[in-house]
């Protein structure tokens, strides 16, 4: 993290604007961010027809983008399509080209889309805009372009690598998640994408963000693959006059209704049902920290202290089709993502929400960084990072000893009843190397006794497992666990991390 107020800045946004003839930059969109903190905000006005705004569920579906109108269909490796406003997206975005530095606007076209015949269309005013865009490439197979990346809904955007299916999104910003007044949902108003050349394989686009507390400028470099990475540069701007808050930085949102560590199934007939499966962590020490998703009563936060991180994500661990058992939705090929901070982030904590969900259509999981200190009324806050969408690999880093690859949690009906009992199993290279001598350290936080503890390999597939049971104290209090292998001086494992309430 680091200041970033130019002179060249101050003066561009003094004016609220860049010259007319003056060449398209990310200092361009500095600038229109600055400018905007230092006027009260004012939520702009919806562009989107009545008629649209009323049309039902079935009625926008049939609405449908062009797919031969495609912006730089046969000039690159990228091809831009529109989303159609109306339903409940009555919020636009303004999206422009960028071509040799020169911004141009993309008008909205009516002949673009594809209206169902049963829909009566009305007037549509030319500056309406879209209410998100979605970017296709040859991710898969090099005659065919598939969906690479989609921008729609406030900040959310989500991206795929080769062989994944959307999963997960991620976000611009998030402000007071969970906090008492409500979440504030900061929101891409502009885009502009620069125009790649005609084999690149790199998409630049640049956004601005605003809402009543902060502003933003972001730049995004999308780079596809058998993982696909985003640079993010984001430059925030606190608002004049207001309270920051909960500052969310690279936020990443999922979905986790039931795993294997849950003991309520809704009486689904899946085994799991799942977007991401556990927050993975390496901190500023080295230490790598592994806390299992669950889907709580309420709403829970888990904060964990750092400096400096090395990096944070939702992961999908588990990918055995057989744990899902989906053959649409497909679990098993979801993506998981990783943020990989680029310069010092200073200190702050990796802030992890969990809310309660009825069901698997609603994002109940949030994860992102909170800096110790909040930017300064007229002082610009710099965050840059890695976004890392992949199945297997991560950029190639890897916790070099054991992972945790299952939790497990229940009663026994026949003895000690009253204990609640764990099973955390471990995995890697070198563990299933060893068959002797490993030891594993279970802590518990105050609220509960350590009963029974052992530590075992498992024959069968030649993972270790740890096994341990708990008596809860009186008060039935929340109870944070920690759990780990080790061989003499060396450890062997990341962290299991998890939190037990009676």
């Amino acid at each position: 993290m680091k200041t970033c107020v130019s002179a060249i800045l101050l003066s561009l946004a003094a004016t609220g604007s860049v010259a007319a003839d003056a060449p398209f930059t990310h200092q361009t969109v500095k600038a229109r961010a600055q400018a905007l903190a230092a006027e009260p905000y004012r939520e702009r006005a919806s562009r989107v027809p009545e008629w649209l705004q009323k049309i039902n569920y079935d009625e926008y579906r049939n609405i449908r983008f062009a797919p031969d109108h495609a912006q730089w269909k046969g000039d690159a490796n990228f091809h831009l399509q529109f989303f159609h406003p109306g339903f409940l997206y009555t919020k636009t975005v303004q999206i422009a080209e960028v071509k040799q530095g020169r911004e141009k606007p993309i008008p909205f076209e009516r002949q673009s889309f594809i209206y169902g015949q049963q829909l009566k269309l009305g007037e549509i005013p030319a500056d309406m805009g879209f209410s998100g865009f979605r970017v296709h490439y040859p991710l898969n197979n090099p005659n065919y372009f598939d969906e690479l990346i989609v921008f729609q809904g406030a900040s959310y955007f989500r991206a795929l690598g080769k062989g994944m299916r959307y999963g997960l999104s991620a976000r611009g910003l998030a402000l007071n998640t969970a906090q008492p007044g409500g979440e504030e949902f900061p929101v891409f108003e502009e885009f502009w994408i620069e125009k790649p050349a005609p084999k690149s394989k790199e998409l630049v686009l640049h956004a601005l963000l605003d809402t009543p507390t902060m502003t933003g400028a972001y730049q995004f470099q999308v780079k596809p693959g058998q993982e696909t990475t985003i640079r993010v540069k984001a430059t925030l701007f606190r608002r004049k006059g207001a309270q920051p808050g909960v500052l969310g930085v690279a936020p990443l949102t999922s979905m986790f209704w039931f795993g294997e560590n849950s003991l309520d199934r809704a009486g689904d007939l899946r085994p799991e049902v799942h977007d991401s499966d556990g927050l993975s962590m390496e901190r500023g020490n080295g230490e790598w920290i592994w806390r299992p998703l669950q889907n709580p009563n309420i709403v829970r936060t888990a904060s964990f202290a750092d400096e400096n991180p090395k990096g944070f994500g939702l992961v999908q661990r588990d990918r055995q089709f057989a744990h899902y058992e989906d053959l649409e939705a497909a679990y098993h090929l979801r993506p998981s993502t990783w943020v990989e901070p680029i310069g010092a982030w200073g200190k702050g904590e990796v802030r992890l929400v969990e809310i309660p969900t009825p069901d698997e259509t609603n994002d109940n999981i949030v994860a992102f960084w909170v800096p110790e200190k909040a930017p300064e009324e007229g002082q610009a806050v710099e965050f840059e990072y890695l976004l890392h969408w992949f199945i297997e690999g991560m950029g190639g880093k890897k916790n070099p000893g054991g992972v945790v690859v299952g939790t497990r949690t229940g009663t026994s009906r026949t003895h000690e009843s009253d204990l609640q009992r764990f099973w955390v199993d471990f995995d890697g290279p070198l563990l299933r190397t060893l068959e002797s001598d490993v030891e594993a350290v279970v802590e518990v936080g105050a609220g509960a006794k350590l009963v029974h503890q052992s530590v075992q390999k498992n024959t069968f597939n030649g993972t270790w497992r740890v096994a341990f049971s708990l008596r809860a104290d009186a008060e039935k209090r929340p109870v944070e666990l920690r759990c780990f292998l080790k061989k003499d001086a060396h450890y062997l494992s990341e962290t299991w991390s998890n939190l037990w309430i009676p």
